[in-house]
C-alpha cells in the first residue's frame, strides 16, 4: 500500500475524447447542466484538455489529434455514461431543449430507477437516471431463459 496522501475525489474518472473539446463544454454546461472546473489549452489558444463536475461527480476530456473519430464519425457507441440526478424529467426538458439527441424518453425501469438517454453532437451516449424503488422481483426478458442445469 502506498504511503501518498489519500485520494480526494472520485477513484474512477471517466476520461472522453472530443474533437472540439470547447463546444462540448459548452453543450454539457447548456443540456446536461455540468459545470467547469478546469481547462488547459496549447499555444495557439485551443482547448486540448478540461475536466467537468456535475454534483459529486468528475468527467474529463481532451482532443487526441486530428485523426481522432469519435462515435459519431464511427457510427457506433464505443461507451456510455449513466448519470443519478435530482429531477430526471426536468433533466430531460432541459436536454431536449438545448438540443440532445434523444435516445430514450424517461421511463422507469425493473431495476427500480426513473431514466432517459441523450446523446451529445459528437455521438457519447449519456444516461441520466433517478431512483425511485427498491428494483424489482420481476427479471428483464433477457434474464428469463430457462436454466438448462436447473430444468434437468
Amino acid at each position: 500500500m502506498s504511503a501518498t496522501k489519500p485520494i480526494d475525489g472520485p477513484r474512477i474518472t471517466p476520461y472522453l475524447l472530443y474533437r472540439d473539446v470547447a463546444k462540448s463544454l459548452k453543450f454539457l454546461t447548456k443540456a446536461f447542466g455540468f459545470k467547469t472546473l478546469e481547462t488547459m489549452k496549447d499555444d495557439d489558444g485551443v482547448i486540448q484538455h478540461a475536466a467537468m463536475h456535475f454534483g459529486d461527480g468528475l468527467v474529463m476530456m481532451g482532443y487526441p489529434g486530428r485523426k481522432y473519430k469519435n462515435p459519431k464519425k464511427l457510427g457506433h457507441v464505443t461507451q456510455s455514461l449513466y448519470v443519478m440526478v435530482d429531477d430526471v424529467d426536468t433533466h430531460f426538458k432541459n436536454a431536449k431543449k438545448a438540443g440532445a439527441k434523444i435516445l430514450e424518453k424517461p421511463s422507469d425501469m425493473f431495476y427500480g430507477h426513473r431514466r432517459y438517454g441523450a446523446a451529445d453532437p459528437e455521438g457519447h451516449e449519456w444516461y441520466f437516471a433517478v431512483n425511485i424503488a427498491k428494483a424489482s422481483e420481476k427479471k428483464p426478458e433477457s434474464q428469463k431463459k430457462s436454466n438448462p442445469k436447473k430444468d434437468s
